[in-house]
This record gives structure tokens, sequence and C-alpha cells, in this order.
């Protein structure tokens, strides 16, 4: 079964280019291009992943990332930036963010992003055993 992976963005390129380049993975790709719009998506969908921009219209990253975390606190956040502030950076991983990448992103911090994904994972599963 092909993994469930949801981008939340308000810049249509940026949401085409994460598409492309997740589906070239082998991931199953949602997109949604604010805030409200994800938090139905995910309800609905329930994706292992979401990468989720801070700076949206009507409803931000922050209030977006603490809905999810309320509605599945297991699923893991990779919050997406412009803005490359380490005092957002600080905010996020506050509310429980996984990881950070900032944009205009390369193919190869996209690899980095999903490399460190699946390192938590796996620490997560010998935790359990």
């Amino acid at each position: 079964m092909m993994e469930n992976i949801l981008v939340i963005d308000d810049e249509k390129p940026i949401l085409n280019m994460f598409g492309l380049l997740l589906k070239f993975y082998g991931y199953s790709v949602l997109t949604a291009e604010n805030g409200p719009d994800g938090i139905e998506i995910f309800r609905q969908n329930r994706p292992s992943v979401v990468f989720l921009d801070i700076k949206m219209p009507e409803m931000d990253g922050f209030e977006v990332l603490v809905k999810i975390k309320e509605i599945d606190p297991e699923t893991e956040v990779i919050i997406i930036t412009g803005h490359g502030d380490k005092e957002l950076e600080k905010q996020a991983l506050e509310l429980h963010a996984d990881d950070f990448i900032n944009k205009p992103f390369q193919r190869e911090t996209l690899n980095e992003a999903l490399k460190r994904l699946q390192e938590r994972r796996k620490k997560k599963r010998e935790i359990c055993l």
C-alpha cells in the first residue's frame, strides 16, 4: 500500500513540485492550499506525514500543526518555511513539529528530510520492541 503524504502550502508551484517529487519516490500525495482545507483532508485521509507551510493566509501553519497533533499525535509534521527563522523553528518544535526544511529547497533537501523521517521511525520501532 502506498503511504499518504499531505502537503499544505498556499503556493501552487510548491505543491506541484512536492507532488512530482513525492510521487516519484512512490508516495501517494494529497495537497491543500490553505489550513482549513488541509485539516479537512487530514481528517478524512489520515496521512502519516504532513509537510506544512508556516506563512499562509486564513490560518497559519502553527494553528494547523496544533490541530493535526490533537487529531493524531503520531503524525510526522515537517515544517516548510521560506523564512529560515530560528524563532519560528523553535516555536514549531515546541508545538511538536518533527522536522524543518527551508524554501526554496532542492530535491536534495527533501531527500534529507525523508531520510531523517525514516531514521525517526526506526528509532520509534526499536523503542517499542
